[in-house]
């Protein structure tokens, strides 16, 4: 029985592995659900859930990358008030930190569909529509993902960093885009491993501070529309999302 529905909470600043320990935890008892109803010839419902958070500096470096990627110490990390983290998604080495929309969605795909390229082309979209919003010249550039301003020029830079998991069709991790972020983290990593391409943030490409809420709101709508989905505003404490 297929669930359109998907429960969204924004956690607002949260520690990197406060987030991960939570998509793992809520990954887990969508895969308890499906084992029983295989087993046991149920019909019963898997949740979805949608986090929005932004995360103190932070370096995350994907189960593929290359630890060279990130350009500095351990020292240095610890002057810059930033950590590391070493992960199971896909992709290589990116940022989070404040100003950012930092999106997790916690899906079973077999809701949806059952196709990983197909999914992370949705995300894509969700932010370019999000960016064209706002007057923006964006799109994809083949054999990269995530999201580029000025996609097809010389000039091309990621706006949005993509990285997922994907564990008995549900996903985890997800998605990280640029709004009022400090661009100048991103000098001491290769960004997702391209050296040859810059980084950007809706503030720079306006020339302005952005409402990251009206970014969120946007982000909201476009995700739902394009995953036919109802989104469910709940809170932490509804989703446990507090330490036991």
């Amino acid at each position: 029985m297929l669930n359109k529905e998907i429960q969204f909470v924004d956690m607002g600043l949260s520690e990197y592995q406060e987030t991960w320990d939570l998509q793992e935890r809520l990954l887990d008892h969508i895969a308890q659900i499906k084992l029983t109803n295989r087993r046991e010839s149920r019909v019963d419902k898997t949740p979805n859930y949608l986090l929005f958070c932004e995360h103190p500096h932070v370096y995350t470096l994907g189960k593929s990358g290359d630890e060279s990627h990130l350009l500095m110490q351990e020292p240095f990390l610890d002057s810059i008030g930033a950590r590391f983290y070493r992960i199971n998604r896909g992709g290589d080495i990116t940022y989070h930190g404040p100003g950012q929309v930092v999106g997790y969605p916690i899906l079973d795909l077999e809701n949806f569909y059952t196709d990983i390229h197909l999914y992370l082309r949705m995300l894509e979209e969700a932010i370019i529509l999000t960016c064209q919003d706002y007057g923006l010249v964006v799109g994809r550039i083949d054999g990269l993902t995530g999201v580029w301003i000025d996609h097809e020029s010389e000039n091309a830079r990621k706006i949005c960093a993509l990285g997922v998991k994907a564990s008995r069709w549900i996903s985890m991790h997800g998605f990280a885009f640029n709004v009022n972020t400090d661009l100048s983290y991103f000098g001491h990593i290769v960004p997702c491993g391209i050296a040859t391409r810059g980084v950007t943030s809706l503030q720079q490409e306006l020339g302005r501070e952005v409402a990251i809420d009206e970014v969120k709101s946007k982000v909201l709508t476009h995700f739902s529309q394009l995953f036919e989905c109802k989104l469910i505003h709940v809170s932490r404490e509804t989703l446990n999302l507090t330490k036991s």
